[in-house]
């Protein structure tokens, strides 16, 4: 009998496969990024078909096949429902996705980069907090996360305020990284060097963000 494999994690993306099955990407904590057929979801009335929607995060028993790993049964703690009605909110969560997608790798500690997400999402849930500000504070978190935060621009003059905002990103902790708000001028500032290191850092164009970017 081969060994079952339970891993936390949430789904980053699925890819339908034939006529019933997905394949499904999971950033996970134990380890890292991984791939897993998830067979009959596309069934009417599987008990797996919410557990492989994007942003789902829970708990996932795997077993070993001869190339991938195969979905066997899912705990779902957050389905984040209220992305799945709010349509912007919902596009910001795919390029966060994506920009996991892109840093995480495979048997690899990702667990900040899944704990960063995580929260992410929570905060584009909350009403209090606008979603460019969201959107700003994740890209630069997750340069700071991947090792890469060069720290602030030396080619250009930044508020005061600026600064403070750019040293508390890259030094709290995530889970106290929604917890400020910021004056526009501020946000301008991070906005700018969110999108400069963003181009600096990547070597690809999100397509999601693009979507994004129509929306704004």
């Amino acid at each position: 009998m081969r060994e079952m494999i339970c891993v936390t994690g949430m789904i980053l993306k699925q890819t339908p496969i034939g006529e019933y099955d997905r394949r499904i990407c999971l950033l996970t904590k134990e380890m890292g990024k991984i791939s897993a057929f998830a067979r009959g979801v596309r069934k009417p009335g599987s008990r797996l078909a919410a557990a492989v929607i994007p942003f789902s995060f829970g708990r996932f028993q795997l077993y070993p096949g001869k190339s991938s790993y195969h979905l066997a049964e899912a705990e779902i703690q957050n389905y984040f429902e209220t992305l799945r009605t709010d349509f912007e909110g919902a596009c910001y969560g795919m390029y966060f996705a994506e920009v996991a997608d892109y840093y995480a790798r495979e048997n690899n500690d990702e667990r900040e980069l899944l704990k960063l997400l995580y929260q992410s999402l929570r905060a584009l849930c909350a009403p209090s907090l606008p979603n460019p500000l969201v959107r700003c504070i994740f890209e630069l978190k997750a340069i700071a996360v991947n090792g890469e935060y060069p720290g602030p621009p030396r080619d250009r003059q930044l508020r005061e305020g600026t600064l403070y905002a750019l040293q508390y990103i890259v030094d709290s902790p995530v889970e106290k990284l929604y917890t400020f708000t910021v004056t526009k001028e501020v946000f301008e500032e991070l906005s700018q060097v969110a999108d400069a290191y963003r181009k600096r850092f990547t070597d690809r164009e999100f397509k999601s963000l693009e979507i994004l970017k129509t929306l704004c």
